[in-house]
């Protein structure tokens, strides 16, 4: 009976429980719906030469073959990300960087309606969506993305940890991205400043509030 309720307690105590995500492997393309028909010519045109130049700064562990994206993962070989821009759903794949504290690869994610980032790891290939591009603080122990948009709605702060082979989500935090634009700042490793400019009127003031860790492993919110 003691070790059960000792055991509820613990279940019980806040900032404790933090989410786990191992990630998901790489998928093939299933054509769902018509071919995006500006997919093409962009591609060719705009995105892949302007891609080329990224690409370059990390020969060979990364390449393009046409509609296929190819990144070198530990062991000797590599992911491979198709592109699949068919329907309302299609996305694209676009090499942004490798992030070096991190140990993934950067890809920008962009899809007819939605725009997301997708870190690949270098160990083991798994693949990680976030809505918004890694800031680390400055000791490299965990990142924050800002994911702030009308269309699609979204409004949060989240924070990440690399943890094993996967990332530990710390919190996440709501912004009121749907009257607000936002951005926010590592001041210190334990601290975030976020402002928020309303978007019918920058002149006026918006809202300025900050995160700050507690010695408890808790993000707490302060300010108006």
């Amino acid at each position: 009976m003691h070790a059960r309720l000792v055991c509820l307690v613990i279940l019980l105590l806040p900032g404790i429980a933090l989410a786990q995500n191992a990630g998901v492997d790489a998928k093939a393309c299933m054509p769902s719906g018509a071919l995006d028909p500006g997919y093409e010519r962009e591609s060719r045109e705009i995105e892949w030469p302007q891609e080329a130049r990224r690409l370059r700064a990390d020969v060979p562990n990364v390449s393009r073959h046409q509609d296929r994206l190819r990144l070198a993962i530990d062991g000797g070989t590599a992911v491979e990300l198709q592109d699949c821009p068919y329907g309302d759903v299609g996305y694209q794949y676009l090499y942004e960087r490798y992030d070096d504290p991190g140990r993934f690869y950067v890809v920008r994610t962009p899809g007819v309606d939605d725009f997301v980032w997708t870190l690949v790891m270098k160990r083991t290939g798994r693949l990680f969506t976030v809505h918004g591009a890694p800031v680390w603080a400055s000791d490299k122990t965990r990142f924050l993305t800002v994911a702030c948009s009308l269309q699609p709605s979204r409004g949060t702060l989240s924070i990440f940890a690399p943890s094993g082979d996967g990332l530990t989500t710390e919190v996440d935090i709501a912004l009121p991205c749907a009257t607000e634009s936002c951005s926010a700042r590592w001041d210190f490793e334990s601290w975030i400043s976020i402002a928020c400019t309303p978007r019918d009127d920058t002149a006026k003031k918006g809202r300025e509030f900050v995160l700050m860790r507690g010695k408890d492993g808790k993000w707490n919110k302060f300010g108006r």
